[in-house]
């Protein structure tokens, strides 16, 4: 399919609105690393998860699937300085009480 259109999906999905939610969603997954459904022909993410929707590969059923965890820089470079600073400083071993 060289074009796709928006009234190609909205045959597949209830509303314009859906549609968005729906392309949204796959198209995130696709830029992640997601394998697509569909061939990739130099389009953006966004094209091909639209091709996928318009050829019934993906439905709104995706809307109900539970959300990937994103991991954010932030959270990268937390975890690098918590790495780094363990290596620092490794734990010691606890202390035997002192006898009396």
């Amino acid at each position: 399919m060289a074009r796709v259109t928006v009234e190609d999906c909205l045959d597949k999905v209830d509303n314009r609105f859906q549609l968005v939610l729906v392309a949204t969603k796959r198209a995130r997954q696709l830029a992640r690393g997601a394998e697509p459904f569909v061939e990739w022909e130099n389009d953006k993410p966004t094209v091909v998860a639209l091709r996928e929707i318009a050829e019934n590969y993906i439905t709104a059923s995706i809307l109900d699937e539970a959300p990937e965890e994103e991991t954010t820089e932030e959270d990268v470079l937390i975890a690098a300085v918590e790495a780094a600073e363990a290596a620092e400083n490794p734990p010691q071993a606890p202390t035997p009480p002192p006898d009396i």
